[in-house]
């Protein structure tokens, strides 16, 4: 029950799920502040919608896995702005029926909103803003990695600039709130995709990485359908693989209200 209710919301849509094509050239070299702005859109804001079937498989140091199977949908209130997230849990047992919903503001004066819906004890929980560093379902991932970091909790520098990427390094303001000193960015100079994280702890040392391992172009769209988190500390990764990724399906505003954290729509359980 604790790893549960310390869950994390998940990425790209754990890193970018939902990336979408952008014009660069190896000549250009924008501004910081244009880089970063345009990789958070192409990694979050892509369409006004999304819904896709995710397979999580969390490994243990030990080799021992489990596994999770839920369907993401996602409608953004704002391009580059307020979102909204809901997640359906089909297997395993004890995560079935589960479901998990965020209401994201970019507002800094604003927490997230986020609720847990748990079947067996017929509960809805609302989880603390402080949990967005925690893991989601006992894996790797975490809250952050899923809806996305603000922009202005970090001040950016791009420290290196390749044929191909863009690294960018990114500092917390307020390095007390979270328990990296920095992290570093690989966003791809074409398409402006995120495609690999590192976050390096308060000693400065490699801790924690995120990768986009598979892309495909759905609908037009660039799109991460496998992405891994290594956590150096434990051992430990987790892999999620998107199926059956679709776009622009004009989700409704009520499908992302507390009533139907008890009984999912027929877009989240099928």
């Amino acid at each position: 029950m604790r790893a549960i209710l310390a869950a994390a919301f998940l990425l790209g849509f754990s890193l970018p799920l939902f990336a979408a094509e952008q014009p660069g050239s190896a000549e250009q070299v924008p501004d910081v502040k244009t880089i970063v702005t345009r990789a958070n859109v192409v990694a979050y804001y892509q369409g006004n919608d999304g819904k896709a079937k995710v397979k999580m498989t969390i490994t243990s140091k030990q080799g021992k896995k489990q596994y999770r199977e839920f369907i993401i949908l996602r409608k953004d209130v704002k391009d580059g702005g307020d979102q909204k997230y809901f997640v359906y849990f089909h297997r395993p047992a004890d995560v079935r029926k589960m479901t998990y919903m965020v209401h994201k503001h970019v507002d800094l004066k604003k927490d997230d909103d986020r609720w847990l819906y748990l079947p067996a004890l017929s509960l809805v929980k609302r989880i603390a803003a402080g949990d967005k560093r925690t893991s989601f379902v006992g894996s790797d991932f975490l809250y952050e990695d899923i809806s996305g970091r603000n922009l202005e909790e970090d001040t950016h520098e791009l420290i290196e600039t390749t044929d191909k990427l863009f690294i960018v390094k990114n500092v917390p303001k307020k390095p007390d709130t979270v328990e990296f000193s920095y992290f570093n960015v690989a966003i791809d100079r074409k398409t402006f995709v995120p495609v690999k994280m590192e976050f390096y702890d308060k000693k400065n040392k490699l801790y924690r990485t995120i990768e986009s391992k598979t892309i495909e172009k759905i609908q037009g769209f660039p799109t991460v359908v496998k992405s891994v988190v290594s956590n150096l500390k434990t051992g430990g990764k987790t892999e999620m693989e998107f199926s059956d990724v679709k776009y622009d399906l004009n989700l409704k505003d009520s499908i992302f209200t507390e009533r139907y954290l008890h009984r999912p729509p027929r877009e989240a359980i099928r």
